[in-house]
């Protein structure tokens, strides 16, 4: 009879498959097979309780390294509340600061406008002063031979267009003090020859106009006009006239 060798393949096997039933045989536990979702329920719990954990440790953590989260929160909170308190603050301030720099440029303008007006009455005070003194010396020293005796006169041209101004003093000598001077002031202005005949006599011939060559005045007074030459004619000398009753009553010249 055929019998397999001891260590041959078929012999191993035979040998284990035998060994799985008898007293031999490995012992088997058998276990109630929990259902999946107490099993998914089992984990969610323990994950939980693990995140609860590391929370508390790692809270433990900043508060054993001095880092409290509640009294960094309120540290915070004050800290903020110190913010709004100082830019409060400041925003009163920058109001007052530009209320108390309106204020200011208000007094700036007002003090130059106020400077200004005294200098112009300085001005005007004096222009005054010097114009009753002249004329005070011209009703003193006035020839007898006139009715009145004209003064510092001035010509200049008044911008474009041939345009020229008059200014001058008129006082009424000593014996005709108290009367009124009625007249008119006549402008000959000598231009060159090739321009009308050598002179211009203002006011012109039916001048719509005449009237602001009219005077009238009592002791003395500031005479102020103006004529016009044509375009381009720029007059050699200027006599003013004070005329009454077509005679001349006064006259001077300025050469320009």
């Amino acid at each position: 009879m055929f019998r397999p060798d001891a260590n041959s393949p078929i012999a191993v096997k035979l040998r284990r498959w035998r060994g799985r039933f008898g007293i031999a045989a490995p012992r088997v536990a058998v276990r109630t097979q929990a259902p999946w979702y107490l099993r998914t329920l089992g984990f969610a719990v323990g994950g939980a309780v693990a995140l609860a954990l590391a929370g508390w440790v790692f809270d433990a953590g900043r508060r054993i390294a001095g880092f409290d989260r509640s009294e960094t929160a309120q540290e915070i909170g004050s800290l903020s509340d110190k913010v709004a308190e100082l830019e409060a603050e400041v925003a009163k301030l920058r109001a007052a600061n530009n209320a108390s720099e309106s204020n200011l440029q208000i007094e700036r303008t007002a003090q130059q406008q106020l400077t200004s007006q005294v200098q112009m009455l300085e001005a005007e005070n004096s222009r005054l002063k010097e114009e009753n003194a002249v004329f005070g010396r011209l009703a003193q020293d006035g020839s007898k031979d006139s009715k009145v005796t004209i003064s510092r006169l001035r010509v200049f041209a008044d911008g474009n267009g041939g345009r020229y101004r008059y200014q001058f003093f008129v006082a009424q000598n000593a014996d005709q003090r108290g009367r009124e001077f009625k007249g008119n002031v006549q402008v000959v202005a000598a231009v060159p020859n090739e321009s009308a005949g050598g002179m211009m006599i203002f006011p012109r011939p039916n001048d719509p106009d005449a009237g602001r060559f009219v005077v009238a005045f009592k002791h003395f007074s500031s005479i102020d006009g103006a004529f016009t030459l044509p375009s381009g004619v720029k007059p050699k000398s200027v006599e003013v006239r004070l005329m009454q009753d077509g005679a001349i009553c006064a006259a001077q010249t300025v050469n320009l």
